[in-house]
């Protein structure tokens, strides 16, 4: 006998666990192709031997396509009105997901022999198609947040198993790459290669790999989207059309509103430190432990420390936002982060490498438990900041204002790297001698500039959270009772 299924007051299947399972599906997805920017860098500064400053200016060009990109996709987003089968935002993330097939892999073709012209069209070329099919399927997911719930613990749950289909979709690049493309050198003999610098086995860069491993993450990208767009249950469909209906989208006014939305200022600057620290620490990090510990291969399992802590907080995440509210464990989550930051200034000044990366590892721990605690919460404080523009505007722009969280994260995801790309070259990495020429001191310079990013990282989102962001619990609950007032007498006047 069939099971039937529990219906809300509007005729909706009861949120549950399937949306749960379902949104983190999602972003697991989204992750399969965005896990690989962090490898970028790497590739095209470790096997495609591109020099810092110049491989810094491409990341800057490709910016401006993302300052194009996603604002225009948001607006197209929300100012479409159309009726669509299986419902606008599904739409979209269907056509992103099919371009997210071979896209991300258009960035990791392997030619280091070619020209500085070939490199830089096929480097500006594919980064461009990858970034559009990410954002055409990413920005209408994370707008879609909003719509799939109105109760704010619900939101804190989704934002929860977003945060785990964040972390399981970039553990397994994280930690499986690596292995597969670090190799460690060995002569004709079988004897170890050792930098006679830095006492340790040189590691090379098998870029061939990436770009069939980019290939396979785009087919479980787009099985991941698939399920999410079958299971998942939008409740609030024609939420935007009818708040906005009878006046014309103006793309400048809603801008505009952005920027007067403190939550929203707030979230995005917490998103781009967590960003500007982490994800611009990758490359430095891949060459550290490449040339200081002799352990690429194993650079990824030990960055999965800062997402464990994830799971510790997941369960009770719903119970300590209805207790303590959003940006109060949010605030709590960024100063162990802080903590943990600071602890990380210590290992670069340890002689013996055995013992620096443990304290590495613990401060990646301390660091990764603070940041359990926010990621848990992070896209529940945009929903929030998304009603927030409503409470303030009158108006629902979904698309709009995540677009632009969306972009102002990218920047610092791009900007980030290419400063970093700079502070590399000025601290004497140099990319024609490949990973197995650094010296001494250049690899010990490259755990000071880790060090340093993550307390950066720390600082930034502790001071965003705390004192930016605006939506306390009590303000939350009071724009909360105005909004579902003002839903309740729009609906009496229709009727």
């Amino acid at each position: 006998m069939k099971k039937t299924k529990t219906l809300d007051a509007n005729g909706y299947p009861k949120f549950g666990m399937i949306d749960k399972v379902a949104y983190a599906a999602g972003d697991f997805g989204c992750n399969m192709s965005f896990s690989l920017k962090g490898t970028i860098q790497t590739f095209w500064l470790a096997f495609m031997m591109l020099e810092t400053k110049y491989l810094s200016l491409l990341l800057l060009i490709v910016q401006i396509w993302d300052a194009i990109n996603d604002p225009l996709i948001g607006s197209i987003i929300d100012s479409d009105r159309r009726t669509y089968k299986m419902g606008k935002f599904k739409t979209y993330i269907l056509i992103g997901a099919i371009g997210l097939l071979v896209a991300g892999s258009l960035c990791f073709i392997p030619v280091p022999n070619a020209s500085l012209i070939i490199k830089t069209i096929i480097f500006i070329s594919g980064y461009v198609i990858w970034d559009a099919c990410y954002t055409v399927a990413n920005v209408p997911y994370g707008s879609m947040l909003s719509l799939i719930t109105e109760d704010s613990g619900e939101r804190a749950q989704l934002s929860t198993w977003r945060s785990v289909g964040s972390m399981f979709g970039n553990m397994i690049p994280m930690v499986i790459l690596p292995m597969l493309i670090w190799h460690k050198e060995v002569d004709a003999q079988g004897n170890p290669v050792i930098n006679p610098e830095t006492g340790v086995q040189v590691e090379t860069l098998l870029g061939e790999r990436v770009f069939w491993v980019a290939l396979i993450m785009g087919v479980l990208g787009f099985i991941a989207f698939m399920f999410m767009i079958k299971k998942i249950t939008i409740r609030v469909p024609d939420n935007t059309v009818k708040v906005n209906e009878g006046e014309k989208f103006n793309i400048f006014k809603a801008f505009a509103n952005f920027f007067k939305n403190r939550a929203a200022i707030g979230a995005t600057l917490a998103a781009m430190a967590m960003f500007l620290g982490m994800n611009s620490a990758t490359t430095a990090t891949s060459i550290m432990f490449a040339i200081y510990f002799g352990k690429a291969s194993l650079s990824g399992l030990v960055s999965v420390i800062g997402f464990l802590p994830m799971f510790i907080f997941m369960p009770f995440i719903k119970k300590i936002v209805n207790k303590w509210g959003k940006k109060e464990a949010a605030a709590a989550g960024t100063v162990a982060s802080l903590a943990g930051g600071l602890l990380m200034l210590v290992f670069p000044m340890i002689a013996n490498k055995n013992l620096a990366l443990v304290v590495y590892i613990l401060a990646l721990s301390i660091f990764g438990i603070g940041l359990g605690v926010y990621t848990c919460v992070s896209w529940a404080l945009m929903a929030d900041a998304i009603d927030y523009n409503e409470w303030k505007t009158g108006k629902r722009e979904e698309g709009t204002v995540y677009s632009l969280h969306s972009f102002f994260r990218k920047l610092a995801q791009g900007i980030g790297p290419s400063i970093v790309l700079l502070i590399m070259g000025a601290l004497g990495y140099i990319s024609e001698l490949g990973t197995e020429g650094q010296s001494a001191a250049t690899a010990a310079n490259m755990c000071w500039l880790v060090a340093g990013l993550y307390l950066f990282s720390a600082v930034l989102m502790f001071v965003s959270i705390t004192f930016i962001y605006n939506l306390d619990k009590k303000t939350l609950a009071k724009m909360t009772e105005e909004l579902d007032a003002r839903h309740a007498a729009e609906t009496a006047t229709v009727e």
